[in-house]
């Protein structure tokens, strides 16, 4: 039998607080960028959807708990250090792929660095709030 530990409780609220605000500016700007010069940059700007889309998904996942949701929050974050990594590697070492900056770009140098540091915090987090065995009798 599986005990679901919250993930929304506790610093977990701060840690839904801080997704939901890169989910809304993730979103905000690949649509604006989507929506008036995609011509200009279309893998920059469908980096920044997919990023708006991991945001939201990490966003839900980690407010509602529950083994299932947890699951889903340890993939997004996952998935969303991996791409960061990978595209803020690759917007320092082939910048002509990336003519304007994504939300990824230099490891999120324009949030502050904070889209890097917030997966592994994600992790940590979802790592102290794993659903543990508990022996059923």
């Amino acid at each position: 039998m599986e005990q679901a530990r919250r993930t929304a409780t506790g610093p977990g609220r701060v840690l839904v607080a801080v997704y939901a605000i890169f989910a809304l500016a993730a979103t905000s700007r690949a649509g604006v960028q989507i929506g008036t010069k995609f011509h200009e940059a279309p893998l920059a700007y469908s980096l920044s959807a997919f990023a708006a889309v991991v945001y939201l998904l990490a966003t839900f996942a980690l407010a509602r708990g529950g083994e299932r949701w947890w699951r889903v929050a340890l993939v997004s974050c996952s998935v969303e250090l991996l791409g960061v990594l990978t595209v803020g590697t690759l917007s320092i070492f082939d910048k002509a792929a990336f003519p304007d900056a994504t939300v990824w770009s230099v490891y999120g140098e324009g949030y502050l660095f904070i889209p890097v540091v917030l997966p592994v915090i994600g992790l940590y987090w979802l790592r102290r709030t794993a659903p543990r065995r508990v022996a059923a009798g």
